[in-house]
């Protein structure tokens, strides 16, 4: 087996698959996405043009798009944690980690993208629009979480994946404060998880890359 990752340790959506990679302990080499290695990144610009990352390569064949990825490892590199059950919590599974992915990391992001904006292009309608949302987001996640430790109950899944970066870097941008104790304990319990914990500390000396200005927390 060879499984090569192209990543960076501060990107949210690479912790989403680094985080199921870790948790299973499956053997990978980590092709990182920085300046000291940068023929990384012209490697994943010929495998998908795009040039959006993380990229799994398996024995050289591409696969792309977060939740993809942790389905071929599902698929083909089964580890100890059931990523996508069968059945209803399967289905529940899969909606979570859309809404993670589309209702909470892609609202946070686009404040964190104004910020990158040169001046005379930012957008604060769009960033006003994009936290009302990730409010509401919120919101429904403190209403609807189950009771469990994780997304789902008691398995740690792929919409804990999801959620534990979406969760991580939304705070960041809108906190989500004490009105939402049920949403707060959740992402508390996500930063323990070992998997977790071992992608925050990776990701800690990039944290100046964070435009907003990172927290002095977590």
């Amino acid at each position: 087996m060879t499984l090569e990752l192209f990543a960076h340790p501060f990107s949210s959506y690479c912790w989403k698959v680094l985080i199921a990679l870790y948790a299973d302990e499956t053997p990978f080499t980590y092709r990182a996405l920085d300046e000291q290695h940068p023929d990384n990144m012209v490697e994943l610009k010929r495998r998908w043009p795009f040039g959006q990352f993380p990229l799994l390569l398996d024995n050289g064949v591409t696969v792309v798009e977060t939740t993809p990825i942790i389905e071929h490892l599902h698929a083909c590199h089964r580890g100890p944690n059931d990523w996508i059950p069968e059945g209803e919590a399967g289905r529940r599974v899969r909606f979570l980690d859309r809404f993670f992915d589309l209702h909470v990391m892609d609202q946070a992001s686009v404040s964190v993208f104004n910020a990158l904006r040169p001046e005379g292009e930012k957008d604060p309608f769009g960033v006003a629009k994009s936290l009302e949302r990730l409010r509401i987001a919120y919101d429904w996640l403190e209403a609807n979480l189950g009771d469990g430790p994780w997304a789902i109950g008691d398995a740690f899944t792929l919409a804990d994946c999801a959620a534990a970066p979406s969760l991580f870097y939304a705070d960041w941008v809108e906190p989500i404060g004490p009105s939402r104790p049920r949403l707060a304990a959740y992402r508390a319990r996500l930063l323990a998880h070992p998997a977790v914990a071992r992608a925050v500390d990776e990701a800690r000396p990039y944290r100046n890359y964070f435009p907003l200005g990172a927290p002095d927390r977590d």
